[in-house]
């Protein structure tokens, strides 16, 4: 198959790309997604888009905001961007007919989450990411220009690696599409892209055993890319959502951070409130590296299985108004929020690292282009403030989109038809067992857990390295000889994910944001105010 542009992922940030790229060029767009096209990240995010649209509100406060939370580590040209083009992406999806939450006088109704200093939340009640994906994708479906696979997974991206003469340039590879898995088929395809490849794969919350994320948040894309040789930075940042649902059957539900921000508690076993002895100004409003550290502190200091988070106290009408999804959700297992506090633990929730990009969401690859939560803008440094992941989304893949549109007009026409390699499976076989598949991502997603998780030490890293080196091995030994399945290919790329985490981590000799270790608590040196890189 030959496309003009290839996205791979149907989230927010791989959607918006296409659909500006298609609007105001002539280049064909295929977006490729593993699963169902709706089924992304975006479609479970709850919160919203932080953006500056009231008058009473200033976008040097959200800049503020946004450099406090990621801890001295956010690259602060990248967050002025964010900031500033911001209020015109949330017009931009207005247009495209998101419908979102407005007061009884017809402006938007604005929440306030964690970290923030002003209500600045434009949002779609309590399920906002599922509004912005429906009104991209019916935009999408209704262009000309983009076609959508589904079910189909990429499996490795194609560049000078795969070419047949073993040309390459000196300095820089190139990236001319990727191999992709046909689920229905079984058979691995060739899939050029004539002009670029975007990467909006989402981010690898998979990788751990508690995860706020859907099972597809694998973190292709990010492994992709770092097999491809492109450059991965600040994996050891990964954010944990202070507040899961902790119930049976909950599959780690997100109790949204606006919960907080309407004036939600968070208690212990025993009713009493917590946060003043980690953040005594902001309480339950703290940022949430620190909130999810406070919620782990207390659990392992007085030996509970969860904390509560409370509401019952505002009206039961306005709870019921503005969190429909979370009171449906926790009525259905036996929780009235609106009479009972809610039960909950912290779980892995966001990338904040990723595939490196510049400010246009170019990477060191040639042609290749990262945006969303694969990627690595700057914007989050070491932790990401609540609900700037949809923002930076539309944001960058505007400038990505734009990027390409410019660059091709000034070459005026297509990279050159170099000869790639087929995709070869001889000598493989049909996976012998589900068992080694399932018990390998079992332990990486325990072992991560245990090692890796929202507290670390020196001691828990060097054991999860050990351990990750052997079982990476296993899996890619075992990857070598067999016939690939969409099972397989995840569990390699969540392997592939826990390695970058556990080695950026074991690099930066500090706590900083989201990366706590107990062997450095309290450092804070501006010697080490700089960003992990792995690869090239």
């Amino acid at each position: 198959m030959q496309t003009d542009v290839l996205v791979l992922g149907s989230g927010s940030a791989g959607l918006f790309f296409a659909l500006t790229v298609a609007e105001q060029s002539d280049m064909s767009v295929l977006v490729i997604t593993k699963k169902d096209r709706s089924e992304s990240n975006t479609n479970y995010a709850q919160g919203g888009i932080a953006s500056v649209v009231d008058e009473m509100d200033s976008l040097e406060a959200h800049v503020r905001d946004t450099l406090i939370a990621g801890a001295g580590l956010c690259h602060e040209d990248a967050v002025r961007v964010l900031v500033e083009e911001g209020p015109q992406r949330v017009d931009d999806i207005i247009a495209l007919g998101a419908r979102f939450t407005r007061t009884s006088g017809g402006k938007l109704h604005l929440g306030r989450e964690g970290g923030h200093s002003a209500n600045r939340i434009v949002h779609a009640k309590d399920l906002t990411g599922r509004e912005l994906e429906r009104a991209l994708l019916t935009a999408v479906q209704l262009h000309p220009k983009i076609t959508i696979l589904e079910n189909h997974y990429a499996v490795e991206l194609l560049t000078d690696h795969q070419r047949i003469d073993g040309a390459r340039a000196k300095k820089s590879i190139t990236c001319y599409g990727a191999y992709v898995l046909n689920e229905p088929t079984g058979q691995v395809e060739i899939v050029r892209a004539r002009q670029a490849v975007m990467l909006a794969t989402g981010g690898a919350g998979q990788v751990y055993l508690h995860t706020t994320n859907p099972l597809i948040a694998t973190g292709d894309g990010i492994a992709m890319a770092s097999r491809a040789g492109a450059r991965i930075g600040n994996m050891e940042f990964i954010q944990f959502h202070p507040t899961t649902l902790f119930a049976p059957d909950a599959n780690s539900f997100l109790i949204s951070e606006a919960v907080r921000g309407a004036g939600g508690l968070l208690l212990d076993k025993d009713g009493e409130r917590f946060m003043s002895n980690y953040d005594a100004e902001r309480m339950e409003l703290a940022p949430r590296d620190i909130v999810a550290r406070a919620i782990d502190a207390e659990l392992k200091k007085r030996g509970d299985d969860c904390v509560y988070l409370d509401v019952s106290h505002l009206p039961s009408r306005e709870v019921r108004h503005e969190f429909p999804n979370i009171y449906n959700r926790c009525k259905e297992l036996g929780i009235d929020i609106t009479k009972q506090a809610i039960p909950v633990v912290p779980a892995a929730h966001y990338t904040c690292g990723g595939i490196v990009t510049d400010l246009e969401g170019t990477t060191n690859i040639d042609r290749l282009y990262a945006s969303g939560e694969a990627s690595m803008t700057g914007v989050h440094g070491a932790n990401r403030l609540a609900s700037n992941s949809l923002l930076e989304a539309l944001v960058f893949s505007r400038r990505s989109a734009n990027h390409l549109l410019e660059r091709v007009k000034k070459e005026k026409k297509p990279i050159k038809d170099v000869r790639l390699m087929p995709w070869d499976e001889s000598g493989t076989e049909n996976a012998e067992e589900w068992i080694y598949i399932s018990h390998d991502h079992r332990e990486v997603q325990q072992l991560m857990w245990d090692y890796v998780g929202i507290v670390r030490s020196n001691y828990r890293l060097e054991r999860a390295y050990r351990r990750m080196k052997l079982i990476r091995k296993e899996i890619e030994d075992y990857y070598r000889k067999t016939k690939v399945t969409v099972p397989l290919l995840e569990l390699r790329n969540i392997a592939e994910n826990a390695m970058l985490i556990v080695r950026s981590a074991m690099r930066r000799k500090e706590s900083r944001g989201l990366h706590y270790t107990t062997d450095y608590p309290n450092t804070d040196d501006r010697h080490w105010r700089h960003d992990t890189i792995i690869g090239q």
